[in-house]
């Protein structure tokens, strides 16, 4: 049976000229609609792709709305759980979401299965996969170091391959890649919607999709099949024109965003790229712009469906997948007239090669300016260690790129004069790699290739070059650069670029080296320039998958999980204690924080990974760096009951034995960085009830809200001035607690007097039942029971 449709490529707002209808033809069984059913991955063939529902849903959207929707309301608003009743206000209403897939990296992932597991659920409601890609230090070598992380990390991946067997989760075994990258071979496709236990979770809208960081319980709700809920985000647009060329290249793009927004800029947004220079854009490219835009506070980023998604599709074995969605192109593009709370605009062809830092991810130089704004501000000039890979860089199209600079230094006899670490994203990228000589020119140009993980990107890194407290510079291709992110050394300045500016600073071994302009001195003598850097955007011999590390769900009820209750690295979990009705009196403060706190400070990554899955352990890591407002000091506050100074996890578990209830202060964006729970859990476990501060970062507040933590904002950010840090706080009238309804709190100085202000929270009805049970999952339980 033959039928002809019409295909219409709507116009994007903002002036993109629009396509022509085009009339196309084609055969279809009798049997099946022209909407096939196509299995959303070659894991997942019970799970098919929702593109028919999501349709449905979005036109109901569309009839009570009555105006153009962004691509990014289209994603998300097709996934809603009652698309007829949802009120739906940018920025002010709270969504209740179907995801289509929860994704979880190992170091998270302990804790979210720990959480499930005393859900007592039998089996996971959604297509769910664990990746172990945290757990592997970056010391001598891939093989070496991946053979040294299975022994020491045997017990913990045991936990979460039987755990995964138990309940119907995929693992992916050590070894197999960065989780974003896995996503983005096997997993993600236009129109999706994924929830994943990782800050750079956005990495998926690089083919199309919404995929979100969040905490591990936002992923229990969806494995137990509860929807999922999420404050509306605002659509902020970066339109895109021109065409990248020569040295600039997609990270540049996210870097020059990161200077426009800073860190908070895209709080509460979504960020949406669109216009025609979308199209000048390789697939992997936008993956490493949206990866990079949690780095400004953004919900998530996303790319429109296009050919670039469609040929990446194609080359990692989804060319079904590409099919359906070109027949639903009118889902995966933005409306013409679509409204964007804001409107960056960005001319690729002028835009000049990035480097940002040090200790934020904001503070972005032009190459041209790099080398002056060093010097001015005495940052080490001599770059000791180049790093490419990581979750946001590792494509083919980054290695092939880095690997075509590396064979024209050595050419003229040079190699890097700085250290130089590869870390390919996955085991399809290295084992292509591998194969097609990129690696051992890699390797020939000085450079050693890591293991098949995050390694130096989150601190996994046995750095042996540097002491602790020497200052010097490192330049990598990662998305984070926080005070001592890659080596625990608060001294080293850390600098993210392109991979193709590391592999090129790598070589001049400084910071004040622009390869456009800066010649270099071959062994001959003479002088040369590099040319631009060019790589295929996909491997013309197609991708080599290399070994087979997936382990696939099976949903045994039959399968065991053991937690050893002597285990260091493990322990199930006590819930939480219920609030008792009263007001919080007369609250210690255990810390008034100082300056930038993101989720690094609060719960420190590094060699703490290794506690992920112990709170109580783990717990003796929070706000180790954190900067007390009293001292200046990190990691020594006063115990106010005995007048001495100590550690902040020893002071709060003496709190904790003597029964005194405490909060903690904090400044702008508290909780920026990764999405890692734990910066929740610990406090709440070491007795905290509040925590108050001038603003939070969208996860952080999330994670806090979940269990059972009040985080509260000055309704007036002056008045974390009136706070000393020997006060006592009362929050009063909390049974009157309600959405939009501000909290009083009493100050209660050393003196005696007392000061009164408000304090401004987020939680709706809901998440006001949370932290009446003590937590999401004591309310889980209590809604189970009745």
């Amino acid at each position: 049976m033959s039928y002809c449709i019409r295909v219409l490529n709507r116009q994007v707002p903002f002036g993109r000229a629009a396509v022509e209808i085009q009339q196309r033809c084609f055969h279809v069984s009798p049997l099946v609609s022209a909407a096939a059913k196509v299995a959303m991955s070659k894991f997942d063939t019970e799970t098919f792709l929702p593109y028919e529902k999501l349709e449905s849903n979005i036109n109901i959207v569309k009839k009570r709305l009555n105006r153009p929707l962004t691509l990014s309301e289209k994603v998300l608003y097709s996934h809603l759980d009652d698309p007829k009743g949802q009120e739906i206000e940018r920025g002010t209403s709270y969504l209740r979401l179907r995801p289509d897939r929860v994704a979880m990296q190992d170091a998270t992932a302990q804790m979210a299965m720990l959480q499930f597991i005393s859900s007592g659920l039998p089996q996971v409601a959604v297509p769910s996969t664990i990746h172990c890609d945290h757990l592997i230090e970056a010391q001598i070598g891939g093989e070496q170091d991946l053979a040294r992380a299975k022994s020491q990390n045997e017990e913990v991946y045991n936990f979460l391959k039987s755990a995964g067997a138990k309940y119907g989760v995929g693992f992916w075994h050590p070894g197999s890649g960065i989780i974003h990258q896995i996503i983005l071979e096997n997993y993600a496709f236009p129109g999706l919607l994924m929830i994943g236990t990782d800050s750079h979770t956005p990495n998926g809208g690089g083919l199309g999709g919404l995929c979100i960081g969040v905490g591990g319980a936002d992923a229990v709700d969806v494995m137990a099949n509860i929807p999922w809920e999420l404050k509306c985000p605002k659509v902020i647009g970066v339109k895109l024109t021109g065409k990248l060329k020569g040295w600039t290249s997609p990270k540049d793009v996210i870097l020059k965003v990161a200077g426009i927004l800073t860190v908070k800029g895209g709080t509460g947004a979504i960020i949406e790229y669109h216009g025609p220079g979308v199209d000048n854009i390789s697939c992997t490219g936008m993956g490493t712009i949206c990866n990079m835009g949690a780095e400004i506070g953004a919900t998530t980023s996303l790319f429109p469906f296009n050919k670039r998604m469609a040929d990446y599709l194609k080359a990692t074995n989804r060319a079904d997948i590409a099919e359906q969605a070109a027949k639903f192109q009118h889902l995966l593009t933005p409306d013409e007239g679509a409204p964007y709370d804001e409107l960056i605009e960005l001319d690729l062809s002028t835009l000049e090669p990035h480097v940002n830092g040090p200790f934020t991810p904001d503070l972005a130089h032009p190459i041209s300016q790099l080398g002056a704004n060093a010097k001015k501000a005495d940052w080490p000039l001599d770059v000791k260690v180049g790093l490419i890979g990581s979750c946001t860089n590792s494509s083919y199209e980054d290695m092939a790129r880095c690997a075509n600079i590396a064979k024209q230094a050595m050419e003229k006899g040079l190699k890097a004069k700085s250290a130089f670490n590869v870390t390919p994203g996955s085991e399809q990228i290295r084992a292509t790699i591998e194969r097609d000589g990129i690696a051992q020119t890699l390797r020939e140009f000085g450079g050693t290739v890591l293991a098949n993980a995050c390694g130096p990107c989150i601190g996994q890194w046995d750095r042996k070059d540097i002491k602790k407290g020497d200052k010097n510079t490192i330049v990598s291709s990662y998305n984070r650069n926080f005070t001592g992110r890659n080596d625990a050394n608060p001294a080293t300045h850390a600098f993210v670029t392109s991979p193709e500016l590391v592999t090129a600073l790598s070589i001049a071994g400084t910071l004040d080296f622009d390869p456009r302009t800066h010649k270099l001195k071959g062994k001959d003598g003479k002088e040369f320039l590099l040319n631009d850097p060019y790589g295929d955007e996909l491997p013309a011999r197609g991708f080599d998958p290399g070994q087979d590390t997936y382990q696939a769900p099976t949903g045994g009820a039959s399968v065991k999980v053991d937690v050893d209750p002597k285990s260091n690295r493990l322990q199930l979990l006590e819930p939480f204690d219920k609030w008792d009705g009263k007001d919080l009196e007369d609250l210690t403060i255990l810390i008034k924080v100082k300056g930038k706190c993101t989720t690094d400070h609060i719960s420190a990554a590094g060699p703490w990974l290794k506690f992920r899955g112990h709170l109580d352990n783990i717990s003796n890591n929070m706000f180790l760096t954190a900067t007390n407002a009293e001292n200046g000091e990190m990691n020594k506050i006063k115990n106010r009951l005995t007048g001495e100074w100590g550690a902040v996890p020893d002071v709060a578990r003496a709190y904790k034995k003597a029964g005194v209830r405490w909060v903690a202060v904090g400044d702008e964006n508290y909780g920026e960085g990764s999405s890692r729970e734990h910066a929740a859990l610990e406090p709440r476990h070491l007795g905290g009830r509040a925590i108050i501060v001038k603003s939070f970062a969208r996860i952080h507040e999330t994670n806090l809200k979940k269990q059972g933590l009040l985080p509260l904002t000055f309704s007036d950010p002056k008045d974390y001035d009136k706070i000393q840090p020997t006060d006592k706080i009362s929050l009063v009238g909390l049974k009157n607690l309600a959405p939009g309804k501000p909290v009083k709190a009493i100050i209660k100085h050393e003196n005696g007097s007392t000061e009164e202000i408000h304090l401004n929270h987020t939680m709706n009805e809901q998440q006001i039942e949370w932290f009446k049970a003590g937590s999401a999952l004591n309310r889980m339980k209590e809604i189970a029971k009745k």
